[in-house]
């Protein structure tokens, strides 16, 4: 009985030390082709830039202290990274600031008296009810490119007051980023294609001073880069003009302008594209400045196609004082005369067109859905006139509808419920029967008089 008992238990350790061994090769293979950026012990390769908040090491973190009175701090690398897939934890004390990691950034060397002030993208990390945290903004240059308003259900994943496992990968022109394993952004761009990581401290209010952000478990791959995949369903941000990727194409997406002939449109009235008032040149569709009035000049443009249900997104550039519109369930049975009939996303200038203050409770402002629903009032959504923003119409089977504006989510509805039919009622369409309730119609580009430009026009519909 001894002998047996003697034996078996050095047949179980044998086979317990074999599996730690498996288990710890398999870790081995597992983590090859990866480099720690922080060795647990120093804060060798990295720097610190912009702001004052100090970063020091306590157990196996980096811990980066908010300090009021100063701007922006980050901890950069020395060296900088091309492709790459970065991994780390990062915790935040509190719910009222935020901060970020720092992908192909750089620094400009003379701002904040000469401490610098980092500007590229950025992955947010954001404890507030807000909840953008894995959206990408880019830093002191060109504000949010992907706000979390374009994937709802990626703002639960981040946990308050716990470490929060992030995964980026930067790959060629594309920019992706899960939260404790959660798809959350997808982003094509073709700028920065290197550049430093940097771990943001933001700037805080006076009673913020004090609280901490953790990041441990700092590791990046530069080859051998296999992408994780995406989910069709999540929203892919395509800053490339007229571009469909290969992922847009698998989600269904297809250009309805494809940057350098008119296939695909034609006049309200004809079937012939208008012979003037507008112009198609370095990938841009753009209605000619005439009188200022409705559909004088060229005259509005629809698709030739119809679309009941789809995701519409678009990208516009308004010139000083200008107005324009995207309008969809467009039937053109109104013969109206003008600007065609339909449901309207305005594009304004807001500040210099008179339009803006005319309707009510400014329901004929950027993004509004026309006389009839303001648009959100988020300041961050606007870009400055002269440069490009990007539009999006969503309609659901179920007839809900949203507008966006960079991204962020400026207003929803539902077509036919008795509250649109209310605001109909005290709108200029109030005597056309049964206003913006067709099951399909035209996308139409309207001719206001003004110069607008269009491009990267695109739509997704089912299957």
């Amino acid at each position: 009985m001894k002998r047996n008992t003697i034996f078996k238990s050095v047949l179980m350790a044998a086979m317990v030390g074999n599996s730690i061994l498996s288990h710890a090769q398999i870790n081995k293979d597992t983590e090859k082709g990866w480099t720690d950026l922080f060795d647990g012990k120093t804060l060798n390769g990295w720097k610190s830039v912009g702001g004052k908040a100090p970063y020091s090491i306590e157990g196996d973190a980096i811990v980066g202290r908010m300090t009021k009175g100063t701007p922006n701090s980050f901890l950069i690398t020395e060296k900088e990274y091309g492709d790459f897939i970065l991994e780390l934890d990062v915790k935040l004390e509190g719910s009222q600031t935020n901060s970020g990691i720092q992908t192909r950034s750089h620094l400009d060397p003379k701002a904040n008296d000469g401490r610098g002030r980092v500007y590229g993208r950025q992955v947010e990390i954001d404890p507030s009810s807000r909840a953008w945290t894995g959206g990408i903004y880019d830093e002191a240059r060109r504000g949010w490119i992907y706000p979390l308003d374009l994937n709802e259900n990626a703002k639960k994943a981040y946990k308050a007051e716990e470490y929060n496992h992030i995964r980026i990968e930067a790959i060629g022109d594309e920019l992706r980023t899960w939260i404790n394993d959660v798809p959350v952004s997808y982003v094509v761009d073709t700028i920065d294609r290197t550049g430093f990581i940097g771990l943001q401290v933001h700037s805080i209010p006076s009673e913020l001073d004090g609280k901490k952000v953790y990041f441990k478990n700092v590791k990046i791959k530069t080859s051998d880069l296999k992408s994780k995949g995406f989910p069709k369903e999540v929203y892919i941000v395509n800053l490339k003009p007229n571009e469909v990727t290969d992922a847009e194409k698998k989600k269904g997406v297809k250009l309805l302008f494809d940057g350098k002939t008119n296939n695909g449109w034609r006049s309200i009235h004809g079937n012939k594209f208008p012979d003037r008032g507008w112009e198609i040149k370095d990938g841009q569709l753009t209605v000619l400045k005439s009188d200022g009035g409705e559909s004088t000049n060229g005259g509005d443009i629809v698709t030739k196609d119809k679309y009941a249900v789809f995701d519409l997104s678009f990208e516009f550039k308004l010139s000083p004082g200008a107005n324009s519109g995207v309008k969809y369930f467009v039937t053109l049975k109104e013969k109206s005369k003008g600007s065609a009939i339909g449901l309207e996303y305005q594009v304004l200038d807001d500040d210099l067109h008179p339009d803006a203050k005319l309707g009510r409770d400014g329901n004929r402002t950027l993004a509004s859905l026309y006389d009839l629903i303001t648009s959100n009032r988020d300041g961050r959504a606007r870009r400055p006139i002269g440069e490009w923003n990007r539009g999006r119409v969503v309609v659901t089977a179920d007839n809900k509808v949203e507008h966006y504006l960079n991204g962020i989510k400026m207003l929803s509805y539902e077509r036919g419920s008795k509250e649109f039919k209310d605001l109909v009622a005290i709108s200029k369409y109030k005597d056309w029967d049964n206003f913006g309730e067709a099951k399909e119609g035209f996308i139409l580009l309207q001719d206001h008089g003004d110069k607008v430009s269009f491009r990267s026009i695109k739509i997704n519909t089912p299957n």
